[in-house]
């Protein structure tokens, strides 16, 4: 019994260790929401003013299957993205202040100068290498966790430090 007891105890101390986990701002992880552990973690550049948000990930002729970059933006707003001179296919994820995710515009097409839009109330977009956000099951709706979002307003806030 009292195995059991413990087995149990160090089950469910393991199982929350995802929900209090520290956050780096060299990472963002997805969940379900109100999962209790990420689903996807990506290792992120970040862009967070208009130079590094205006070049983005032009230029790269391949980036790491666990790569990305994350623009962040001042406040909610509609963004546009192109591949203007951007080589490799990307998913973009479009996500609000609070950190849901609310579009996914999957495999965007290298070199293409459509415009592509995310919701008004976009304030992060995460890319990734294409055709990865559908596997992983990051759709909308999922939760993404990163130091820079109101943890009084996340829907998975970072452990305080």
């Amino acid at each position: 019994m009292i195995r059991l007891c413990a087995w149990a105890l160090a089950a469910l101390i393991t199982s929350a260790i995802p929900l209090l986990a520290a956050c780096s701002d060299t990472s963002v992880e997805f969940r379900d929401a109100g999962a209790a552990a990420a689903k996807a973690r990506f290792t992120v550049e970040v862009a967070d003013e208009w130079p590094e948000i205006t070049l983005g990930l032009m230029h790269r002729e391949s980036m790491p299957r666990s790569a990305g970059m994350i623009f962040i933006y001042p406040e909610p707003r509609r963004v546009s993205f192109w591949m203007k001179n951007t080589l490799i296919p990307l998913d973009m994820i479009f996500i609000r202040a609070d950190g849901v995710v609310t579009k996914v515009h999957e495999n965007a097409i290298p070199l293409d100068e459509t415009s592509i839009l995310g919701p008004a109330d976009t304030q992060y977009v995460v890319e990734i290498n294409g055709g990865l956000a559908a596997p992983l099951g990051i759709v909308p709706g999922v939760e993404m966790r990163y130091p820079t979002i109101d943890p009084d307003a996340a829907a998975w806030p970072c452990a305080a430090s």
